[in-house]
């Protein structure tokens, strides 16, 4: 596997399993992504995981990571599961958003 080109910035795709809707999980990532100066976005799933799609500096990405596997006061976060690695998109924009409904 190459490395990403220099333009592009590192990005996660994962989704998050547990008690992980109904507990401030997306505030408390949107809040982390800002923080770190990531893009992207964060929505809840059918299924009752959340989905988290972030691009940015791979050290703040890897600290988000480590947000993710430990969440809010109120989470229980079972597993990450990779998604593989989104190319940097529109999809992702220059912010990190909330999404409600279809992932953009």
């Amino acid at each position: 596997m190459s490395d990403p080109p220099a333009d592009r910035p590192d990005s996660v795709h994962v989704r998050v399993e547990g008690r992980v809707q109904g507990v401030g999980f997306r505030w408390f990532v949107r809040e982390a992504a800002v923080g770190l100066g990531l893009s992207g976005w964060v929505r809840n799933l059918p299924d009752g995981s959340v989905e988290v799609l972030a691009a940015g500096d791979a050290t703040a990405l890897a600290t988000l990571r480590t947000r993710l596997a430990e969440g809010p006061p109120h989470a229980r976060v079972d597993r990450l599961v990779e998604l593989g690695e989104a190319a940097a998109s529109p999809a992702v924009g220059d912010s990190f958003e909330i999404v409600r409904g279809p992932r953009p």
